[in-house]
């Protein structure tokens, strides 16, 4: 394979500056407990088969087109299994980019270049998976003033990675677990009314009067008759939960601007926009994070010995 394009070092982008930053204590443990999984006792391949001594200089290539989430990670995840190595991240996450594209560059042992590949690759392909495909729903409700927002759908241990992803394609998170907002569902409100929906107002009226005033409250209903007693208890959003698109624009108009409406159920590629139309503040989709499928980035490897680069390029996808 033909090595990849250069690409010029590159400026935050705008949508990278919003998604902010990760915090390094918990990629350092996401990092860490991968490593024990993937290596508990040493790559055994690696320190068989190359000198102890040996360096490499490896470029993080794209296959495909995407938009990068995750370059830190690769970065903290080289440094990790060796911390002299030297990583150069020559795409912003954020930004889009092209097939063939130089992504990052890191020079290091060559031992520990190998045993980070395989962690490392794994987590920037789902970040960037993620960030690509919430891109793809963000730039179809361009101009709607609906907010794309993921869910709690996401693989365990990983959140905080899949949540900045989210942002790196200008999406917007919802509440990151169960400890951070009321979101009463189907389930809460059968048990709390007992099945009697005359109950719904006053039951709800009270739960928010017992949270602290900084609290956000939302309630999911199902149905266009839940949306009056909701609005009533004076909920912060009102989740409409697989709404016909009529029903959508039928509840926006109810709710009036006096609670947020998000929309949520049956959201892909082809009905976002027309969610979108109907006014809707909030689309959440949890397709973000559960479904996709790891962008294809591949690590090319040139190896030396004794410290001295070949020149000879062991271009192609990663060791499995």
């Amino acid at each position: 394979m033909s090595a990849p394009a250069a690409a010029r070092p590159t400026a935050v982008s705008p949508v990278a500056a919003l998604a902010g930053t990760l915090p390094a204590a918990a990629v350092d443990a996401v990092l860490r407990a991968a490593l024990i999984e993937d290596a508990p006792y040493g790559d055994i391949t690696s320190q068989t088969l190359i000198p102890a001594d040996a360096r490499a200089t490896a470029v993080l290539a794209a296959r495909v087109p995407g938009v990068l989430s995750g370059g830190e990670v690769f970065a903290a995840a080289m440094k990790l299994t060796d911390p002299g190595a030297d990583v150069e991240l020559l795409v912003a996450d954020g930004a889009a980019f092209s097939a063939g594209t130089a992504l990052a560059r890191v020079n290091g042992n060559a031992r520990a270049v190998l045993l980070a590949e395989r962690v490392a690759l794994n987590l920037v392909q789902r970040m960037s998976a993620i960030a690509t495909r919430t891109a793809e729903f963000v730039a179809l409700v361009d101009g709607t003033g609906a907010r794309i927002t993921d869910t709690r759908k996401t693989t365990p241990g990983l959140r905080v990675l899949e949540r900045y992803a989210v942002r790196c394609g200008g999406g917007a998170n919802h509440r990151f677990g169960l400890s951070d907002a009321v979101l009463a569902k189907d389930n809460h409100l059968a048990v709390l009314t007992g099945g009697d929906r005359s109950k719904l107002t006053a039951v709800l009226r009270d739960a928010k009067a017992r949270l602290g005033h900084t609290t956000h409250f939302e309630v999911e209903v199902d149905s266009m008759d839940q949306i009056g007693p909701v609005l009533d208890a004076g909920v912060d959003t009102i989740m409409l939960d697989n709404f016909t698109l009529a029903d959508l624009a039928a509840g926006v108009a109810l709710v009036g601007g006096r609670a947020r409406v998000e929309a949520s159920g049956n959201v892909n590629l082809a009905t976002v926009a027309g969610i979108a139309a109907t006014g809707v503040d909030v689309i959440s989709i949890g397709g973000l994070t559960h479904s996709v499928a790891a962008l294809d980035l591949g690590l090319d490897l040139e190896l030396g010995l004794d410290g001295e680069q070949t020149g000879e390029q062991a271009a192609g996808r990663a060791t499995p």
